[in-house]
């Protein structure tokens, strides 16, 4: 198996890494390596930078302005863009209902929403989620009822993901309980400004308000509002999490965030002495940092794989990629407590702007590193929890 780079990829990443150093602004992308939390229009701006130069959804059909990249391309883009801080496009636009739409969504759909959703035009956030229906999301109870011309909502999503901002939010809404409950699905793409819908913030345990109970009170939709057919949302919604899974391990945040770490610990003195020269904290660096070698070069193996192939079937590895991935961001983020010690203590606003009036204690960029530790045990469960992940191993690799 070749794990060398062309001379034409050296060439594509190389211009990519130009591309992000040089044309989104730094303190954008210094934010984000600091682990800062980005204001709306921060995002928005990043992305309609990428958009501008049709890198916002490389991976849609190209008619609706895809790239027609290969998996070394991919892996590239997104390994350059997370070194350099650039922000991610907006997940929920471009890895997730958008691929829907545009495999399954009417022409009036596409032409309407994914031009929109690539320019970050329109924000959308993710209706799935309700109390009860987390993992076992099929139990959902959000219904949807056809009368006429629209779709009566009555229900309540919950953990939506900046739902505070958004424009437009996919539902899945059970249209059918007298069938199985795979089968009575639908997948409906609702306005938020319709009457009828409350969104209500949820405190996280990093004193952040990131995600959102979402309540639908006899919202009406209108009938084409529906995306393909009625009763097929839960192969719609098993495709779009295909796609959330896809740069899941985010090796390269993982080695922005060891850089980082490297140089705060020449900042941080123990006994008068810089941290980086400590032989104990430098062994559990170099530790993460093999296993996040181990893990690129999984990472490596995967993407050869699908270069040599042309199955649809995704390799099994991809689990592994997920499972230690999220271990190692998870590990990245204690290794900053590590770093920064006692000043990690007290949790500072997470909006920049909202005001505290007792001093600063430590350095500035201590104040992120508790927050981002407690946030960052999410990555373990969302996209797959690491338990499935492990029967996905367990199947499909060791044939238990």
């Amino acid at each position: 198996m070749d794990l060398r780079f062309t001379e034409e990829e050296i060439a594509f990443r190389d211009e990519a890494r130009r591309f992000f150093r040089e044309d989104v602004p730094e303190a954008i992308r210094r934010k984000v390596l600091e682990g800062r939390h980005l204001a709306k229009d921060e995002i928005v701006r990043s992305q309609r930078i990428l958009n501008a130069r049709g890198w916002a959804a490389p991976h849609w059909p190209r008619e609706w302005g895809g790239q027609g990249w290969t998996p070394v391309q991919t892996y590239l883009f997104q390994d350059e863009m997370q070194q350099a801080g650039v922000p991610a496009p907006l997940p929920f636009n471009v890895s997730m209902v958008g691929p829907v739409i545009a495999e399954f969504g009417s022409e009036a759909q596409k032409r309407r929403f994914l031009p929109r959703a690539a320019n970050l035009d329109d924000w959308w956030c993710q209706g799935f989620s309700e109390p009860g229906a987390g993992s076992d999301l099929a139990s959902l109870r959000t219904k949807a009822v056809l009368d006429g011309e629209h779709w009566v909502i009555d229900g309540q999503k919950t953990w939506t993901t900046l739902a505070q901002h958004a424009d437009w939010i996919f539902c899945l809404c059970r249209t059918d309980p007298s069938v199985k409950k795979q089968e009575g699905i639908s997948f409906i793409l609702v306005d938020m400004r319709t009457p009828g819908i409350t969104v209500r913030p949820i405190q996280t345990i990093d004193g952040g308000r990131e995600v959102n109970e979402v309540f639908f009170d006899n919202v009406r939709v209108p009938r084409e509002n529906l995306v393909g057919e009625v009763n097929r949302g839960w192969d719609y919604a098993k495709f779009l999490l295909g796609n959330e899974r896809t740069g899941i391990a985010r090796v390269g945040t993982s080695k922005a965030r060891l850089r980082r770490i490297r140089e705060l610990a020449g900042l941080e003195l123990r006994g008068g002495r810089p941290l980086i020269e400590d032989r104990r904290f430098r062994e559990k660096l170099a530790a993460v940092e093999i296993e996040l070698k181990a893990l690129e070069m999984t990472q490596l193996r995967v993407v050869a794989d699908e270069r040599g192939r042309a199955r649809g079937k995704p390799n099994p590895a991809s689990s592994i990629l997920k499972l230690k991935g999220s271990q190692l961001q998870q590990a990245t983020t204690e290794l900053l407590l590590d770093v920064v010690g006692p000043h990690a203590m007290p949790l500072a606003a997470q909006d920049e702007g909202a005001g505290r009036n007792e001093p600063g204690i430590g350095p500035e960029y201590a104040a992120v590193a508790a927050p981002t530790y407690f946030n960052w045990r999410k990555i373990s469960i969302y996209g797959g929890s690491n338990e499935i992940q492990r029967n996905i191993v367990a199947k499909a690799i060791l044939g238990f």
